[in-house]
């Protein structure tokens, strides 16, 4: 277990994370940066129930036949031997985050979980934490799931491929705001779900509030309109705050959930 000093030290380096991800770029720390703190890593935006649930009630299909990108957790919560829900998110109560609430904090499942210091959470039931992911979806959060070896380092548990992260991020305090800053090895490694786009439409006039809320500065505005780049990661939280609806965004299939679903089985074992 790591001592609290370390867990304070990194509160307070937090701040630097920019920094850190810029480093990769230079040749060679990036490779050995890639390698003790991001290797294997496969983690996937999901976009917003809610904002999926506004394309279904504006979309001709029926709702029951467009599942909801949360599915993938709570599957994953059905299926895992052992839950455990952090007390607070360390990138928010890092940040001293007055906008989000600070003790949703992340939900880890499978054996390597068991590992974590009781000090920062608590094991939870299958209930506590189908509760813990609705709440997050309540408060507005983003759900990003996958392997992730900086979480498997921090905690110092081991082995990765029995942790499965969820963190529940919000656009001002998230750690993966720097994934501009990272080099494309490395950033290429946390992605958005496959068969989701975001699209602008011509009613688009400029307003600059989807670029505010883009925590991966994905959107720029040029001559008067939004336009969205590579770095988009479909959490969808454009769609939702765009005030004249221009903003569009694909709701998943069966298909592709059930893609996601075995994407992240290949990397990860919560059984």
């Amino acid at each position: 277990m790591r001592p609290p000093w370390f867990i304070t030290l990194l509160k307070k380096n937090f701040r630097f994370r920019f920094v850190l991800a810029s480093a990769s770029r230079i040749p060679g720390v990036g490779t050995l940066m890639s390698k003790t703190l991001f290797d294997k890593d496969a983690l996937i935006y999901l976009p917003k129930d809610s904002v999926i649930e506004l394309k279904i009630n504006q979309s001709i299909p029926a709702p029951e036949t467009i599942p909801l990108p949360s599915k993938i957790i709570h599957e994953f919560i059905d299926e895992a031997s052992f839950h455990w829900i952090m007390d607070f998110c360390i990138c928010r109560e890092s940040n001293k985050c007055s906008d989000y609430p600070r003790d949703l904090g992340c939900l880890f499942m499978g054996e390597a979980a068991k590992k974590i210091d009781p000090k920062l959470g608590h094991p939870a039931t299958k209930e506590e934490a189908h509760n813990h992911i609705k709440h997050a979806d309540e408060a507005g959060l983003i759900h990003v799931i996958g392997r992730n070896k900086l979480d498997s380092v921090w905690l110092d548990v081991s082995p990765g491929q029995k942790l499965l992260t969820v963190c529940n991020c919000c656009p001002c305090c998230c750690l993966w705001k720097m994934l501009p800053n990272l080099n494309n090895s490395i950033s290429g490694r946390i992605t958005k779900m496959e068969g989701i786009e975001i699209q602008v439409g011509s009613n688009c006039v400029g307003c600059e509030a989807c670029s505010k809320v883009c925590f991966v500065d994905a959107i720029k505005i040029v001559e008067g309109k939004a336009q969205i780049n590579d770095n988009c990661r479909g959490c969808g939280r454009c769609v939702e705050v765009c005030p004249n609806h221009a903003i569009s965004i694909t709701a998943p299939t069966s298909e592709v959930i059930e893609q996601t679903i075995m994407r992240i089985k290949e990397k990860v074992d919560v059984k």
